[in-house]
């Protein structure tokens, strides 16, 4: 199994969970040295540095670019991501209450960084984004339906039968099966 620095972050979440739940604080940092030292590592920098070079496989250090899109509303944002298009949030970011979001989702291995900050991402931008299996991901969404959207599958777009969905704030996504 190849684990990635986001599994054992996760797994860190999970420990500060299960002994929340028994009454026992421990900071997210704690957690993820004790995770860290679990996979056989002497601490978190040592982890997160092997699990990313691991997850690379070039030599080079360089994993796969993460989109940063422009969200103007956190309600609509959720909405939209988590409820119909079925991301799951990996985790979020506040400097203090009140100050802009800064959300990272998930859907399988597809990651996408949500921003309210002034600055990160141009509204309007458009994301390819691969899937094995177009129409089963079109009759997934479809089973969740966002007011005003209803996207059908484009069979003959460049790259491969596509569906294209715009969020809220005009960003595009096309979700495509690879021709070939």
């Amino acid at each position: 199994m190849n684990l990635t620095p986001d599994d054992a972050k996760a797994a860190a979440r999970a420990l500060r969970r299960s002994l929340a739940a028994t009454d026992v604080a421990i900071t997210h940092s704690r957690a993820l040295e004790i995770v860290s030292q679990q996979l056989g590592f002497a601490d978190w920098n040592t982890a997160s540095a092997a699990l990313s070079a691991s997850r690379a496989g070039s030599g080079t250090g360089s994993g796969a670019a993460v989109p940063v899109l422009r969200i103007l509303d956190e309600p609509l944002a959720r909405g939209f991501y988590l409820d119909h298009l079925g991301f799951h949030v990996e985790w979020e970011h506040r400097f203090e209450p009140g100050m802009p979001l800064y959300l990272r989702v998930r859907r399988d291995e597809t990651v996408l960084d949500l921003s309210e900050h002034h600055g990160d991402g141009t509204p309007g931008t458009a994301v390819w984004i691969p899937v094995a299996d177009v129409a089963a991901f079109h009759t997934d969404i479809s089973e969740r339906p966002y007011r005003g959207l209803r996207p059908g599958i484009d069979r003959d777009a460049p790259g491969g039968p596509t569906v294209e969905v715009t969020d809220p704030f005009g960003n595009v996504l096309r979700f495509c099966e690879p021709a070939g």
